[in-house]
Formats: structure tokens, sequence, C-alpha cells
């Protein structure tokens, strides 16, 4: 009896050690971006997940490099394989170009074109968690939780791209909150971080889920809007011109009076040809608007 109790207690100490601990789950295929655009970004994995430039790929990069569609995913005898989809400038694992079907292994880089390298990984809970956190973190203000200016930067190159190349409109407002100085001189630095997180809190519930908006600097905000020309840009900044004018930000119970001065800009325009230019078309036109104030140009 005593030898079969202790092979009991050992029985149920090796499941123990076999089971994983609470909240860690089993392990699941991933591809983290290591190069190219939106580095540290983690996309799941499933059977014939497409890789590529289209908006049907199942997971999609934006990048001039990458064909439509480029690689795949699937399922292989006893895990995952990877294979080229006839791409014009190649996949490649490991530094070696894909020529059949590859069998992929924790840790195994794939590269497409030139430029973007996806590393496949097997993640538990915790692991895509703890990347996820940390992916999200650079790429936010750590104010206003609005995106930074790296991020703002990244998505308009992928955005004018996409613009020109289906050619359709891109516009962007840049958003500067009126006599800000004042409001730090007033009433101290606490109430103008305060006007800052609210004037973020308040625009993420104007503008489009798909709209990218940014910390540009300071005072400074950035929205770039997909399929939106300038007249409907113009449109737009003066219902958030509006919008803030009436909102109430407050600060130790005291309410803030807050304007802004938006400048707007939008392709197709023949004069804007790179997406530096886009940035200089909005920020002359806020110089302009910053000269009457509360208002937009």
């Amino acid at each position: 009896m005593r030898r079969v109790a202790e092979e009991e207690t050992l029985r149920t100490a090796e499941m123990k050690l076999a089971t994983p601990a609470r909240g860690i789950s089993r392990r699941r295929p991933r591809l983290v971006v290591l190069a190219g655009t939106n580095v540290g970004a983690v996309f799941p994995v499933g059977h014939g997940t497409i890789v590529g430039r289209a908006t049907s790929a199942t997971i999609q990069i934006e990048s001039e490099e990458i064909s439509r569609k480029h690689a795949r995913i699937v399922e292989a005898p006893g895990g995952w394989a990877v294979e080229d989809l006839d791409s014009r400038n190649g996949t490649f694992l490991n530094g070696e170009r894909l020529k059949t079907q590859q069998t992929l292994v924790d840790g195994d880089k794939i590269e497409l074109g030139s430029g973007v390298v996806l590393r496949f990984a097997l993640f538990d809970e915790l692991d895509e968690n703890y990347h996820r956190t940390m992916y999200e973190s650079s790429l936010r203000d750590g104010l206003t939780r609005a995106f930074n200016r790296k991020y703002f930067d990244e998505r308009l190159d992928q955005e004018f791209a996409y613009s020109l190349r289906h050619a359709s409109a891109l516009s962007l407002l840049m958003v500067d909150i009126d006599h800000f100085k004042v409001i730090n001189d007033a009433y101290g630095h606490p109430a103008g971080d305060a006007v800052l997180v609210q004037f973020a809190a308040h625009l993420q519930k104007i503008i489009r889920a798909e709209d990218v908006f940014a910390r540009y600097g300071g005072e400074e905000f950035v929205i770039l809007s997909r399929g939106i020309a300038l007249d409907a840009a113009r449109a737009f900044g003066e219902r958030i011109r509006a919008s803030v004018e009436r909102h109430e930000l407050m600060h130790d119970g005291k309410r803030l009076e807050v304007t802004v001065s938006i400048g707007a800009a939008a392709i197709p325009n023949a004069e804007i040809l790179q997406p530096a230019m886009l940035v200089e078309a909005a920020d002359k036109a806020l110089y302009v608007a910053k000269g009457t104030r509360n208002s937009v140009c």
C-alpha cells in the first residue's frame, strides 16, 4: 500500500509539472514584425494566412517591396510552413530564398522582399499580452494616449502611398490649442496637462475609428483621414472646432475656456507630391487660422 501511495504521489507531482500554471495557455503561432513598418506588431496565424499589401490579405503590410499577395502560412504535418506566392521580390526564410514550401520552427525569420522581416513565434497568452502591451506603449504619447509622432510619421508615409496607388483622397488636419501658454501661466502646468488629456479624449470620440489621431508636439495634434477630400476636411475641421468650443474642460472644479485653430490640407493636389509637402500645406493653413484663432483654414 505504501508503494502504491508513493507512486500515486509521484504521478500527481509529474502531472502538476506538466500542467501549465493558471493563466498560461498553450502556445499559439504568431508573426512579429522585426523590420519595416509597425515594428513590434504581433499578428495571429491560422491555416491559409496570407501576408501582403492587398486589403484582402489576412495580414496587410503597406510596403512597395511587398506584392499584393506575397506569402502564405499553412498548417503542415507536425506544425506550420511558409510558401511564396510568386511574389515579385521573393520570400526568404533565414536568409535563403524560398523555392518550395518550408517548415517553420519557433524563432524563424521570414523576409518579404527587402526590408520587411517577420519572426515566426509560438506564444502563450502571457508572451502575447507582454508583446502587445510593449508594442502599444511604443505607439502612444505617455500623457494623452494619442498616437505619438513616430507612429504618425510611419502612417503618413503608408497612407500617402496608398492614396497615390488607389487615386483616393487623403486629408490632414493640424489642430492647435489656442492660447495654451496662457493656461499654463494662469493655472499652472497641471492644469495644462489636464486640458491636454481631456482634449485628446474628447477628440477621440469625434473622429472615425479608422482616422489616425496623434500628438504632433506640445499642444499641437494631427488627424489623418483616408478618403476625405479638402471640402469634407474643412467641414470636419469646423465640426471639431465647434465641438471643442462647446465642450467643458475642467481642472480643480474650474471650467477652462478652450478653443482651437485648425489647418487643413488634402490630396489629390497637383502641388503636393510627397508626404512632407502635405504636412507643410496643413501647417501653412494652420498659421493662417491662428491669425484669428478659433477658426479653420
